[in-house]
């Protein structure tokens, strides 16, 4: 076993000398992000219905590719650790695949990995980089609903607190001003996104 899974990295902060990183490319892509069970993939549902170009949440993906190869779900949580590890490569490849220019609407970003990361006892610092490649336009995380389980993310319920904490840190930590989105009925929600969007003129 690798010393980065004995070691507790819960808690472990960015470090100030590598978030001096430069961002290598700046976007037009907007991260709709949040804690399990706070409803990013409806509201994503609703900016694609409204034409908005949207990329799906990577976990989800993984997990479904995972299941695609006959492992089961409880096969899949062995490891939790690799499937982090994973979900933010996969992240990269989609990302690097989008047009800069382009006005995206992401489930989720390569930085989310950073609090999964911790929860899952991989120090953060060690995929910190990556987070370089792409600066979004703007980071809106949805405060959280009552859970509620699916395949990628049943037994997540204890830690949600956990992550919407630590989303919220590390984008911050990244020079992102980040948006909440409170508790609103999908409809609001989306209108909030792009009235806040839409002030700015970000779109």
């Amino acid at each position: 076993m690798s010393d980065s899974r004995q070691h507790d990295y819960r808690f472990t902060e960015l470090d100030p000398d590598l978030l001096s990183t430069p961002f290598r490319i700046q976007t037009n892509w907007h991260v709709i992000t949040g804690t399990v069970s706070s409803g990013k993939t409806n509201l994503i549902d609703h900016l694609a219905d409204k034409g908005y170009q949207t990329v799906p949440e990577t976990g989800r993906l993984c997990f479904e590719r995972e299941i695609a190869k006959g492992r089961t779900a409880d096969e899949i949580r062995e490891n939790m650790a690799a499937i982090q590890i994973a979900i933010k490569d996969m992240q990269l490849e989609i990302e690097h695949g989008l047009r800069a220019d382009d006005v995206v609407f992401l489930d989720g970003a390569v930085p989310g990995s950073l609090a999964w990361s911790r929860a899952y006892g991989l120090d953060p610092n060690e995929m910190l980089a990556d987070c370089f490649h792409h600066r979004y336009a703007s980071i809106f995380i949805l405060d959280p609903l009552p859970f509620q389980e699916n395949g990628a993310r049943n037994g997540d319920a204890p830690i949600a607190g956990y992550l919407d904490k630590w989303l919220a840190r590390d984008y911050s930590a990244l020079g992102y001003s980040v948006v909440r989105v409170p508790v609103l009925p999908p409809e609001e929600r989306l209108a909030f996104v792009l009235e806040r969007l839409s002030e700015g003129g970000l779109i």
